[in-house]
């Protein structure tokens, strides 16, 4: 245990290791918005092995036909090196027998060598949802162990609403949990099911269960007070040697605890052990390879993995970390598999602009640091935002240096945009509206002038066809450039339609993907800066 994990959590003995259990797959996919095809699943499976988690919780096998096809599947699609995939299921019903129960069924036909089975740990619950007597509701999760442990199962119990069920009636909430670990369960897991403890309670009650049951304790909890990953730690804390949640904390309502933040936190916080050896670096990979397969954007604050966890905008900051790298920095960003940036902006002093240079390979004097940085201001004055774009800044800074991109020459363009709906207004009975957007793009590359004409569903879209056509042929890189987002936003809301317009576009060529800006109080023309800059970048940075 380090000392700096001693004095924050009441001189604790830590344990030496913890395993972490992942549930995106189930707990995680419940997140609105989010729906995985069993392909999504799949591939989220091989990227949390990739990482190292202990055990992977694949689903429900039987509650639905795509957790069905999933463990199906799994077994000979998923070729894992690290994790243990589990299936996930609930005890046996009220007044049963577990040994004709459909659902431990369903668990053992899953073919997984772990289990997880939830049950109430709540007497409320067991009287109020289940309907039923205390007896009763002890019998049926230590038969449920009981049963899959004959099977040859390893079986962890998820102690639904521990937490509230121990503060009303903790006599009962212990009696379930003696209930399993007599039956021989592997792992009794304390969940906060509604999501409302606070970290002092989570370590206090972790450390009360710890002292009275004879195996492992494990916690599950949910983020509904903003402290899931504070009660993980607590939960540490208090002895707990498995955590269980789920990537980037997707998980109902506002999500379960992230597993992110605490395996870094574990692991260079507090000393102990989480992922295999060298795993730690593919955090961060992992993290925005997840969020893409769920197809939600990567949270740029995200603790340690965000893209600005370790982004420096102050001068001051920039200046300091030039001469020592921990001077703001409370780890080393590449242990995470991040790393650091200098954002530039009209913060920015001289030291920011050089270190961003060096970063690009850019030998630029004195002289031309000076230009770029009262460049910057001047620009950021009128609307640019370049910490927000770094593929327009590393254009800017490459030309202060006497750098000429010689892709192509714009000699002009325009834009034609018909309406053919016969009405001056959306009439919202309509299906659809008839819009023709056609541009026309005139250019030189390498000495000749060529005219190419491009149809879209907008004029971005029709733009960024002409430009493709006239430089068709030459640059066989452009295929691989794909426009993947476009943002834009009004400065000034009190001009109205005259306001000047901020455009983002995010581009990508299937390795990397850049950000670059236009800006200008006609929306096509800063459309067509950020355009252009989006495809001189990826020319110079993708290989023909």
């Amino acid at each position: 245990m380090s000392a700096d994990a001693g004095s924050l959590l009441s001189e604790a003995l830590l344990p030496e290791k913890v395993e972490i259990y992942d549930t995106t797959l189930r707990d995680g996919a419940q997140l609105e918005g989010i729906s995985l095809t069993v392909d999504d699943k799949l591939r989220i499976a091989e990227q949390l092995d990739r990482l190292g988690v202990h055990y992977i919780e694949g689903g429900w096998p039987g509650a639905n036909p795509k957790d069905v096809e999933f463990f199906e599947r799994a077994r000979t699609e998923l070729d894992l090196q690290r994790s243990k995939l589990v299936a996930f299921g609930s005890t046996r019903r009220v007044d049963g027998d577990a040994a004709d129960d459909a659902t431990l069924a369903n668990l053992l036909d899953a073919g997984t060598d772990v289990v997880c089975i939830v049950g109430k740990a709540s007497a409320y619950h067991v009287t109020e949802a289940l309907r039923t007597s205390l007896d009763e509701g002890v019998a049926m999760v230590a038969d449920s162990v009981r049963h899959l442990k004959e099977q040859g199962r390893t079986v962890f119990f998820d102690a639904e609403h521990f937490f509230d069920g121990y503060r009303d009636d903790p006599e009962f909430s212990l009696q379930v949990l003696q209930g399993a670990a007599e039956a021989g369960v592997d792992c009794l897991v304390l969940c906060d099911t509604n999501g409302g403890s606070l970290p002092g309670q989570v370590e206090s009650m972790v450390r009360d269960v710890v002292a009275v049951v004879d195996c492992a304790v494990g916690v599950h909890l949910h983020n509904d007070t903003g402290c899931g990953v504070a009660n993980a730690l607590a939960g540490v804390a208090g002895g707990a040697t498995q955590v269980q949640g789920t990537i980037n904390g997707y998980g109902e309502r506002v999500g379960n605890c992230d597993l992110v933040p605490i395996i870094a936190n574990l692991t260079l916080k507090m000393g102990v052990e989480t992922l295999p050896e060298g795993r730690l670096a593919e955090l961060t990979p992992v993290a925005h390879h997840v969020a893409e397969l769920v197809n939600f954007a990567a949270d740029p604050q995200q603790p340690y993995v965000g893209a600005t966890a370790f982004a420096h905008k102050a001068g001051l900051h920039t200046s300091a970390i030039a001469r020592r790298r921990d001077a703001y920095e409370h780890v080393d960003p590449e242990l995470v598999g991040n790393g650091t940036r200098f954002l530039v902006s009209e913060m920015s002093g001289r030291s920011t602009i050089e270190l961003k240079a060096d970063q690009l390979g850019l030998e630029l004097d004195g002289q031309v640091l000076g230009e770029i940085v009262e460049t910057l201001k001047q620009l950021e004055y009128a609307g640019y935002h370049f910490e927000a774009a770094d593929a327009s800044l590393e254009l800017l800074m490459r030309a202060a240096s006497g750098w000429t991109q010689d892709f192509f020459e714009l000699e002009a363009f325009s834009v034609n945009v018909g309406h053919r709906s016969g009405s001056g207004s959306r009439a919202w009975n309509e299906v659809a509206v008839d819009v023709e957007t056609e541009a026309t793009v005139k250019v030189h590359v390498s000495g000749e002038r060529v005219v190419a004409i491009g149809e879209g569903n907008g004029p971005v879209n029709a733009l960024d066809s002409a430009l493709r056509k006239a430089l068709d042929g030459r640059y066989p890189q452009l295929e691989r450039l794909h426009l993947t987002d476009f943002k834009v936003r009004v400065l000034e809301t009190r001009q109205g339609t005259g306001a000047v317009t901020r455009v983002l576009i995010d581009t990508t060529n299937g390795e990397r993907t850049w950000t670059t800006i236009g800006v200008s109080e006609n929306i096509i023309e800063a459309s067509w800066q950020a355009l252009v800059d989006s495809l001189i970048y990826g020319l110079l940075h993708t290989p023909a």
